[in-house]
């Protein structure tokens, strides 16, 4: 992303730049966090391992889905450790049991809004309670766009979903199909077919919103088909997908793909930035952004690691990676301050 696309946070002692006070009316009966680690997908609660075997007692707000997307899963292959492979829900369960082991404390809340103009920051959660900490770590996540169709809602994880480099592999010899038109789409609709048979992409409009170059891979592999001004009404199957309805938006005729064994969503991901967006730099669509090589952000002490600052990977393997960085980051953030080096 270039500098140039970054939307600055607000003015006053918000904007860059600003200088976090260390006077505040910190209430005398409100325990004071060393880490408040915002997330509990493989980001946050890899920051939580780390953390926690640094003795810094991390609190994890585990927001209202713990576990992040990855729970919404099936079978995930493409993670270290596992040689064959582990249901999407057992791995955040198995990571959840080993950050607890070393002390990390889990807390189904989430921040509404904060002030991190002050020192120790303050967090306002939608439970009502109002907690201070010396260091932050954003790790909330992104979320993928879905069509809002109860029957894609029902099956996804079982042949819905919004993620090909994730789920790519289980649809090897099959037909399955591609939703959205920019370049996403055309990048996941080009990497499919090296696992299925034939890739439909279904497109809204009668024109790719993609890159040039990315239209054209995509116009000229023979085992893709586009689809224009096509969307899906419905997904079918009942335990797994076995096709799909898909309208004529010209006619409105809806025709049945028997044929179609998997659906992908690629119409975008919506970074769970909300709370901290006023305070630090985002790009036009809400990611936050990190010092070029770390977890650091323009607020001393606040750190960002996994989806809700990745648009490009969004692997659970890069999420956990960038976790730990957040987490040395805040460790030796702290230290530094507390000896008087910061």
């Amino acid at each position: 992303m270039s500098k140039g696309s970054l939307i600055q946070v607000k003015g006053s002692s918000e904007a860059e730049g600003a200088v976090v006070s260390d006077v505040g009316d910190t209430l005398p009966e409100t325990q004071i966090e060393n880490v408040v680690i915002c997330g509990s997908g493989p980001a946050g609660l890899t920051a939580a391992l780390y953390t926690a075997r640094a003795n810094l007692g991390p609190l994890v707000l585990q927001g209202m889905q713990p576990g992040g997307q990855l729970t919404t899963t099936t079978e995930v292959e493409n993670f270290p450790g596992f040689e064959h492979g582990i249901m999407g829900p057992d791995l955040m369960e198995v990571m959840q049991k080993q950050v607890s082991r070393f002390g990390a404390r889990m807390d189904m809340d989430e921040v509404e809004r904060c002030e991190l103009d002050r020192w120790p920051f303050v967090l306002h959660t939608s439970q009502g309670r109002r907690i201070e900490t010396k260091t932050l770590i954003i790790a909330t996540g992104a979320t993928a766009k879905y069509l809002g169709l109860p029957s894609e809602t029902r099956l996804r994880g079982h042949g819905v979903s919004a993620c090909a480099t994730c789920d790519g592999f289980f649809f090897r010899g099959v037909e399955i199909a591609v939703v959205g038109g920019g370049d996403s789409a055309c990048e996941e609709a080009s990497f499919l077919t090296r696992f299925a048979s034939r890739v439909h992409l279904i497109v809204r409009r009668d024109s790719l919103r993609a890159s040039k170059i990315m239209q054209r891979r995509v116009m000229e592999n023979p085992k893709i088909t586009i689809h224009w001004n096509a969307e899906v009404a419905e997904v079918l199957g009942a335990k797994e997908v076995t096709g799909l309805r898909v309208r004529n938006l010209q006619n409105g005729e809806v025709a049945e793909w028997g044929q179609v064994k998997g659906l992908f969503l690629a119409i975008g991901h919506e970074p769970n930035s909300g709370p901290f967006k006023p305070w630090l730099a985002h790009d036009e669509v809400g990611y936050l952004v990190v010092q070029a090589g770390t977890s650091k952000t323009e607020i001393p002490g606040v750190f960002i690691c996994g989806d809700v600052q990745d648009r490009h990977y969004r692997q659970a393997v890069t999420a956990a990676g960038s976790g730990c960085m957040a987490a040395i980051d805040a460790e030796r953030w702290l230290e530094a301050r507390e000896s008087g080096d910061a």
